[in-house]
C-alpha cells in the first residue's frame, strides 16, 4: 500500500475518532428522552437518509465521466457485504447500550469497549494477518493510556460490565468484516446499507421490547440529528473509507483516539478540567497512535521500491 493513500486512510480514521468522541454527550441526553433501541433505530435511519444524496450526486458523476457501474453480481455481494455489516454494528451498538443501562458507568463502558484494539490483532490472527511487534506495543501503550482516561476509581468486574465486553468482541468483528469484505466496494453505499439494516433491526426490537411515540422522536430531534448525521452518516462512512486503506489493527488505534477527542470535548464544550491522570492517559493515547504511524524498516523498504 502506497503511503500517500495510508495517509489518507489515516486522516480519515482520526476525524471518525473526533466525531465519535464529540457525540458522546448527545448519546447520553438522547436517553433522556427515548430507549435505547429507538434512538439505535431513528438514527441509523436518518445516517442513512443522509448519504442518498451523495449516492445520487456520485450516481450523476459516473454517467458524466462514464465510470463503469457494479454489475449483477457486485451489487449482490455489496448488498450482503452490507447486510453483515448492519447486523454486527447493530449487536455490538445495542449489547454496548444496554450494558450502561444495567449499571456501567460511561468511563467504564467506555475503557471495556474500546479493549477492541486489543481483540482486532487476537482476532486477525485467526486470519493469518500477522501483527508487528511494534504494534502490538502500541496496543498495550493505548490499553494503560485507555485506563488512566476511563476509570477513576477500582476496576471490579460486574454482569452489565461482561454486556459491555460482549459489545467490544462485535465492534472488533465489525472492523474486520468491513476490513475483509470493503476492499473493491463502494464505501458509501456500503455504509447506506449497514445504517438501513441495522435500523429495520432496532425497529424490530423496538416495537416489540419498548413503546416508541413520535413525541419521543420530536423531544430528542436535536440528538438524533446529530448523532445520525455526524456519528453515523459521515463517521461510520470515513471508518469504511478509511479502512480500505489502512491495516485493521492500526485502524483500531486509530479509532480508539475517539476516547482522547471525548475528553477535549469536555474541554471545549462543557468546560470540564482534566485531571493529570487523565492527561497522563490522553499523552499515552497520542504515543501509541503516533509510534504506530511511523513506517519500521520493511514498510520503508517498500515504500523506496515503489516510489
Amino acid at each position: 500500500m502506497r503511503p500517500g493513500v495510508k495517509t489518507t486512510g489515516s486522516i480519515m480514521l482520526l476525524l471518525t475518532a473526533i466525531i465519535w468522541g464529540c457525540s458522546f454527550v448527545a448519546q447520553s441526553e438522547a436517553m433522556d428522552y427515548m430507549g435505547p433501541l429507538t434512538f439505535q433505530a431513528a438514527r441509523s435511519f436518518v445516517g442513512s437518509a443522509v448519504l442518498i444524496p451523495v449516492l445520487l450526486l456520485a450516481g450523476r458523476g459516473r454517467k458524466k465521466y462514464h465510470t463503469p457501474q457494479p454489475n449483477g453480481s457486485g451489487r449482490k455481494k455489496l448488498f450482503l457485504a452490507g447486510t453483515l455489516c448492519g447486523v454486527v454494528m447493530f449487536a455490538a451498538a445495542m449489547l454496548q447500550q444496554y450494558g450502561i443501562a444495567f449499571g456501567t458507568s460511561g468511563g467504564k463502558a467506555g475503557f471495556i469497549t474500546a479493549t477492541y484494539i486489543l481483540l482486532v490483532p487476537l482476532f486477525g490472527l485467526f486470519r493469518g494477518k500477522k501483527v508487528t511487534l511494534k504494534i502490538w506495543a502500541c496496543v498495550l501503550v493505548a490499553l494503560c493510556g485507555l485506563y488512566l482516561l476511563c476509570i477513576t476509581g477500582g476496576f471490579s468486574f460486574a454482569p452489565s460490565d461482561g454486556i459491555v465486553l460482549l459489545g467490544a468482541v462485535f465492534w472488533a468483528l465489525h472492523i474486520l468484516v468491513i476490513d475483509h469484505l470493503a476492499p473493491g466496494l463502494d464505501g458509501i453505499r456500503l455504509s447506506c446499507i449497514q445504517f438501513f439494516v441495522s435500523g429495520v433491526l432496532a425497529s424490530i426490537g423496538m416495537f416489540l421490547f419498548e413503546t416508541p411515540s413520535w413525541q419521543q422522536i420530536l423531544d430528542g430531534w436535536v440528538t438524533i440529528a446529530y448523532v445520525g448525521i455526524l456519528s453515523s452518516g459521515v463517521g461510520y462512512t470515513l471508518q469504511i473509507l478509511g479502512q480500505q486503506r489502512t491495516a485493521p489493527a492500526v485502524a483500531s488505534l486509530l479509532m480508539s483516539f475517539e476516547s482522547v477527542f471525548a475528553v477535549l470535548g469536555g474541554i471545549v464544550v462543557l468546560h470540564q478540567i482534566p485531571t493529570g491522570r487523565e492527561w497522563v492517559g490522553c499523552v499515552l493515547m497520542f504515543a501509541a497512535v503516533v509510534c504506530a504511524q511511523i513506517p519500521g524498516r520493511r514498510e520503508r523498504r517498500v515504500a523506496a521500491k515503489t516510489a
